[in-house]
């Protein structure tokens, strides 16, 4: 197979589908494999290192497209890239559909194979290829949330850590998934007074006794979650429902008992964001206020650290690419159902269900198109 690499065009997005160490994997294989020149730039990675691994330059991203079989990236397509799809190829990446009503028609006319790795589970019905993004997202949500809650720029001028003599700030996550554990680790790990709430209690008995009761636990309850935000310095929105759109936890009236200057991190802005006043930023022009409330909701916050993140992903993605090229993509699909799970357009098909209902558009169980 012909698997293309281009370079992210999202806007500050420096990670990069493939490194030299999975190219060199993937033309061992007998695969072909063409990386935009640049690709990895923004990552560290050098145009020599990719030659060095057995891939082929290309000079523009129309060409890398328009030859490939298999395109592999990390996020989504931006509208610069729908026409560059060509029909009935394979993309494998981050899809994040439920909240991006033009991406998913582009597929569907393209009869684009659109494998998410949000959706790819493994045996035990985790999401494998999540979890890396999701530990860096979440360390990253308290970092950035301590720096945007100094007052030059528009926080109340709280140290998370606090000084002796001085209570440290206050730290509400919303959702104890991989999110918010790293998110209550690096947290927790300043010195500030966290509190996480999820709706699963045995997922709270599990983050107590990991933080051997030195975080608050918290069942999540409209009740719950206004307390708990009325305290708060900086607040971490963590919710995933998988495909979904995720749920609108947050409401703007809780936002008027928060302290002004405080911060909201929404990490679920993924999938629409857990938050009412929730849109979608950039790391160009990264925040905005309301009701007092700074709001950081960069749709591509492992963009940030891409070194970190691009390695980390790599070592998650690379088996579901070595297996989606070995091909035929059918047989592949049919065998393997993690992988199955994460196809979410297929023939001009939507085969995602929880996707299908997010946009209330028709759904087709993969298993019967195969």
């Amino acid at each position: 197979m012909r698997v293309g690499v281009p370079r992210e065009v999202k806007d500050h997005e420096y990670r990069v589908g493939l490194i030299p160490a999975s190219v060199h994997a993937l033309v061992e294989d007998g695969h072909e494999v063409l990386v935009e020149r640049g690709a990895g730039e923004g990552s560290g990675i050098l145009d020599e290192e990719y030659e060095a691994a057995g891939a082929s330059l290309v000079e523009a991203a129309d060409d890398v497209w328009a030859r490939s079989e298999m395109i592999v990236k990390v996020k989504e397509p931006v509208a610069v890239e729908f026409d560059r799809m060509q029909r009935d190829q394979i993309l494998f990446t981050y899809l994040h559909l439920a909240p991006l009503p033009e991406l998913p028609t582009a597929l569907l006319e393209k009869k684009v194979t659109g494998v998410a790795y949000e959706t790819i589970t493994d045996r035990t019905g985790g999401l494998p290829l999540l979890t890396p993004m999701s530990e860096v997202a979440g360390r990253m949500a308290v970092l950035v949330g301590n720096y945007y809650l100094q007052r030059p720029y528009g926080g109340r001028g709280t140290l998370l850590c606090g000084v002796p003599g001085v209570p440290p700030g206050d730290v509400v996550i919303i959702g104890g998934g991989i999110v918010g554990l790293n998110s209550a680790r690096v947290a927790l790990g300043l010195g500030a007074r966290v509190t996480v709430l999820d709706t699963n209690v045995s997922r709270l008995r599990y983050i107590d006794d990991l933080f051997r009761g030195a975080i608050t636990t918290l069942a999540s309850n409209h009740h719950n979650v206004m307390a708990a935000m009325s305290r708060a310095d900086l607040v971490v929105g963590a919710v995933l429902i998988p495909g979904r759109s995720a749920p609108k936890l947050i409401s703007r009236a809780m936002l008027k008992e928060m302290k002004p200057g405080s911060v909201l991190v929404d990490v679920a802005v993924d999938q629409g964001g857990c938050a009412e006043t929730t849109r979608a930023t950039t790391h160009s022009d990264p925040v905005y206020e309301v009701d007092g409330v700074v709001h950081y909701c960069v749709a591509n916050m492992p963009g940030a650290v891409p070194r970190t993140s691009t390695f980390a992903l790599n070592s998650v993605t690379l088996p579901f690419a070595r297996t989606l090229a070995r091909g035929p993509l059918s047989e592949v699909l049919r065998e393997d159902e993690g992988l199955r799970n994460g196809v979410n357009t297929y023939a001009g098909r939507i085969t995602f269900r929880a996707f299908s209902e997010s946009q209330e558009r028709p759904f087709s169980e993969l298993g019967e198109l195969l």
